[in-house]
C-alpha cells in the first residue's frame, strides 16, 4: 500500500472516531489534499473536483477544510492578504515559499524543534507549537528569470 493510502485510511479513521460522517465530497477533498504537493487554496481544491461533484460549491469546500482542521488533520497557512493555502498535516515540517509564484515546498530539519524547548526557556511561556517560511525564489522563476 502506498504511504498516500495509509495517511488517507489514517485520516479517515481518526475522522470516523470523531464522529464526523466521510461523505464522497469529504473523501474526495481529503483525497486531493494527502496526493497534493502544492498547498493548495479552497478554490484549486473546488476546481480540482468540481467536475466529479458537480452540485459542490467553494463553501462546501470551506466547511469541510474546517472542520480537517478542527479535527486536526489540516492546517490552514495563511500569508498576509493571499489566500489560505491548506496543508494535510503528516509530521512537523517547515515551508519554503517562491516570492515570484507562490509555490510552497515542505522541508524538513529536526534541530528547529529545539526552539520551542529553548523560547518556553527564556520566556516561562508553555509553547504549544512553531512555524516558519524560509522565502525566495525557486528554481523555475529562477530560470526564467535568467533566461530574459
Amino acid at each position: 500500500m502506498a504511504v498516500s493510502e495509509v495517511q488517507l485510511r489514517d485520516a479517515l479513521d481518526s475522522l470516523k472516531g470523531t464522529g464526523v460522517r466521510i461523505t464522497p465530497q469529504r473523501h474526495a477533498i481529503l483525497e486531493y489534499l494527502v496526493d497534493a504537493m502544492s498547498h493548495p487554496t479552497a478554490d484549486e481544491i473546488y476546481k480540482a473536483l468540481e467536475g466529479k461533484f458537480p452540485n459542490m460549491s467553494v463553501a462546501t469546500v470551506y466547511n469541510n477544510l474546517r472542520v480537517f482542521r478542527e479535527v486536526g488533520l489540516v492546517k490552514e497557512l495563511t500569508y498576509g492578504d493571499a489566500s489560505s493555502r491548506f496543508d494535510f498535516v503528516t509530521t512537523d515540517h517547515y515551508h519554503a515559499i517562491c516570492e515570484d509564484c507562490g509555490k510552497i515546498v515542505d522541508f524538513h530539519y529536526p534541530g528547529l524543534d529545539e526552539v520551542e524547548h529553548l523560547a518556553s526557556h527564556v520566556t516561562g511561556f508553555k509553547v504549544n507549537n512553531h512555524r516558519m517560511e524560509v522565502y525566495g525564489t525557486c528554481k523555475e522563476c529562477e530560470a526564467k528569470a535568467g533566461a530574459h
